[in-house]
């Protein structure tokens, strides 16, 4: 048995040189056909291959059962395209919002569009939009975890492959558990105290808290649940009284009675025949509820509401209500409330004060623990600083 020669170098032994990769059939000088051994052949055994160089092992065919017509993703590459789309949403919806804040701010018109784009920062457009929008945003994503929650450990009670998984299922497998806990810590401090009980069936269905979790034993479980109940209704107790004094609030009534029982239920899962038509209809229920909620955000105001007194220094004077785009040497440009731009001398500015606007303004008169059911905790803590001032006079003369 011979010994193929093999030459040596810095880094070892290197392997001997392969035969043509013409194939089996490759014809010799003399034209006649000749057979290159394989690996497997007593020829090719004859070689000395060096040790520590690493032999491929032929390649197996993978052969999946896929139905004639249907087309088998694999779980890795779904898990990616989710993750995608996700994201997608996630940075392209607000991005596209502030855009078209800046559309809806001027009016639809080309030239003041532009004069918005030139003077307001993106730092500015992206602060006002967080401080608008947040709350749809939170939102948005604790209706998908806690939506997706449910209809996910509903499809895992299924037969596998049976059906594709709804798609907010995805979004919450891929999602960690840090996004979803900040997405319910972003909507505990910017959603008005009205609707902070709706947090709770939400964080029970996107951590499915079943009640069976609490404790093993019936009787130690519905006494925690009954504590629990009784410190949420002595939190409550002052605010539902005076509701119900009232006799018009039947809304905050519900709002505040309803979603604590409706957490002790809503876990999953769900029956088989209820997952796939309840995932269509909760995602077009998600998104419409979005786009309705959205036009608010949209027509949000990017610049503060001001009304300018403007006249000479012995003369009658105007109150310009509107918007400041700008302030310079010369003049102040003002995107006035009712349309158009309005460019004021700056020697003929005499005052100016700073006016909420329409839905800044309170509907209901019900407090929770000296806190503003419409305020948010951060607006509420906010306000313990430093209280509303009275509304000055030339806010409320008529525009």
């Amino acid at each position: 048995m011979s010994a193929a020669p093999t030459a040596t170098g810095g880094d070892g032994p290197v392997p001997p040189p392969r035969t043509s990769g013409l194939g089996d059939d490759a014809p010799t000088i003399d034209g006649t056909g000749a057979a290159s051994p394989s690996i497997d052949s007593p020829a090719a055994n004859d070689v000395a291959w060096p040790a520590g160089v690493p032999v491929a092992e032929p390649a197996e065919p993978v052969v999946a059962d896929v139905e004639p017509g249907r087309v088998r993703w694999d779980p890795a590459e779904r898990r990616a395209r989710a993750s995608q789309s996700f994201w997608t949403a996630a940075v392209g919806v607000p991005a596209i919002f502030s855009v078209l804040r800046l559309g809806v701010e001027a009016g639809g018109e080309l030239q003041t569009t532009l004069l918005l784009v030139a003077n307001v920062g993106p730092v500015n457009l992206l602060a006002g939009f967080l401080t608008t929008a947040a709350r749809l945003l939170s939102t948005g994503l604790v209706a998908v975890f806690a939506l997706g929650a449910v209809l996910a450990v509903s499809a895992d009670r299924l037969p596998p492959g049976t059906r594709r998984r709804p798609l907010f299922a995805r979004w919450a497998d891929i999602t960690p558990a840090w996004v979803v806990l900040a997405s319910f810590l972003l909507a505990l401090i910017t959603w008005p105290l009205l609707y902070l009980p709706l947090l709770l069936p939400a964080f029970v269905a996107a951590f499915q808290l079943r009640p069976g979790r609490l404790h093993e034993r019936v009787v130690p479980r519905l006494l925690l649940i009954g504590a629990l109940l009784a410190g949420y209704g002595w939190l409550m107790l002052p605010t539902l009284r005076a509701a119900v004094q009232q006799g018009d609030e039947l809304l905050v009534l519900a709002l505040l009675v309803v979603p604590p029982l409706l957490a002790l239920f809503i876990a999953g899962p769900l029956p088989g025949m209820v997952i796939r038509p309840l995932a269509s209809v909760t995602e077009v229920a998600v998104l419409a509820t979005l786009l309705w909620a959205s036009v608010p955000v949209i027509s949000t105001p990017v610049l503060p509401l001001t009304v300018t007194t403007v006249g000479p220094e012995s003369g009658p004077t105007e109150d310009v209500r509107g918007h400041v785009v700008t302030t310079d040497d010369v003049n102040m440009v003002i995107l006035q409330e009712q349309g158009g731009v309005r460019y004021v001398p700056v020697g003929l500015v005499r005052a100016q004060v700073l006016c909420p606007s329409e839905e800044e303004l309170p509907r209901h008169q019900l407090r929770i623990h000296n806190f503003h059911v419409e305020d948010s905790l951060l607006e509420g803590m906010g306000r313990r600083v430093r209280p509303v001032h009275r509304i000055d006079a030339a806010c409320r003369t008529p525009a």
